[in-house]
């Protein structure tokens, strides 16, 4: 039987010969720490503060019925003009004064958030921009947990060489995406930005990172519509947050006590060991059932920022550091226990040396 012409041809050419590499050169690498930690906090909230007053209405409750469910009493929201960009500005410049650097320091730029105004430019690029900076910037998409991915990220950076100083920011403009009239989520979501400077240290100052996901329970926090059926629509309700909320208050119950253990399993630590825990701030119910299934005796000091900044999403575990450090709750090296969680449904949680 005859082969096509091309088959022929294939079967006519010679095999290459099989080259030995030259083997006169070698990857030179960047010279890493041994260790990484934390070496600046900073937050802002925005001026605006919007009591559960001004929420009740359009969702037929009460500021009783809300502090009962959630623990929260107030929330702040940006202004109109106020962007993501905005508020990492300012949260990443109170963190680097902290940290006793300069702007110029830092060589990289990680930004956590689901509300930046863009799907593309990402929001860190524009916020180096503004920095003055010309450095790696890339933007972290995991909602809730976006800091504490960040956090690893930075931490591995500075430790395998690839940066020095790495700024990373968590912040959010829920506000944008919050339907007023939507009684499982209107009273739950505020607006701010967090910020931490991770840089070398000759010990471990960060420890390593428990994180995962379970991606077949996406839709228990999500988008209403995909963003193209919302331009198609022209939509005014589409791009806000939708929420099962029963099964998320179960799946954060039941499901993150576990992976903060983990966490502190890594990091050799035991419970004994920690001066703070600061979980994300999505509801001071589960943030108690997490403080008895954890066994955290109580001397250690637990971050209820939620109380007045209600749930920022990638913004919460830096504003609550902040916060627990300025109103020198917490002390100053000490070690924290903290803790993402949220959409996707993704989490992260890691130990941490406090600034």
């Amino acid at each position: 039987r005859t082969a096509p012409p091309h088959d022929r041809k294939r079967r006519s050419m010679k095999r290459p010969r099989l080259f030995k590499p030259k083997g006169t050169g070698r990857i030179r690498g960047r010279s890493g720490s041994s260790g990484s930690r934390i070496l600046g906090v900073g937050g802002y909230r925005p001026e605006r503060v919007v009591p559960n007053a001004e929420i009740v209405d359009a969702i037929n409750s009460s500021d009783e019925w809300i502090q009962e469910r959630s623990g929260i009493i107030e929330r702040r929201f940006a202004r109109p003009d106020e962007t993501v960009v905005d508020m990492s500005y300012a949260a990443s410049r109170d963190a680097i004064a902290m940290a006793g650097l300069d702007v110029s320091d830092v060589d990289a730029v990680i930004v956590a958030s689901v509300t930046h105004e863009f799907r593309t430019p990402a929001a860190a690029p524009m916020l180096a921009d503004r920095l003055d900076l010309r450095c790696a910037a890339f933007d972290v998409s995991a909602a809730c947990a976006g800091y504490c991915h960040g956090i690893a990220l930075a931490s591995d950076m500075v430790r395998g060489g690839s940066a020095t100083t790495v700024l990373v920011v968590g912040a959010e403009k829920l506000s944008d995406v919050t339907d007023p009239h939507d009684r499982s989520t209107a009273f739950i979501f505020g607006d701010g930005a967090g910020a931490a400077v991770v840089g070398r240290s000759d010990r471990h100052g960060i420890g390593p990172t428990v994180w995962g996901s379970e991606g077949d329970s996406w839709a228990t926090i999500r988008q209403r519509e995909p963003w193209n059926d919302v331009i198609a629509a022209e939509s005014g309700n589409g791009a806000t947050i939708a929420m099962e909320g029963h099964k998320v208050f179960r799946w954060a119950v039941w499901g993150m006590a576990p992976v903060a253990q983990r966490a502190m399993e890594a990091a050799g630590v035991k419970a004994s060991d920690l001066d703070a825990f600061i979980p994300h701030q999505a509801n001071m119910r589960i943030i108690d059932s997490m403080i008895k299934q954890l066994k955290l005796p109580k001397d250690i000091a637990v971050a209820r920022d939620i109380a007045t900044t209600a749930n920022t999403s990638a913004a919460s575990i830096p504003l609550a550091t902040e916060r627990l450090l300025r109103e020198d709750l917490v002390p100053h090296g000490g070690l924290a226990l903290q803790i993402g969680f949220g959409a996707g449904l993704v989490y992260a949680a890691q130990v941490v040396e406090l600034p």
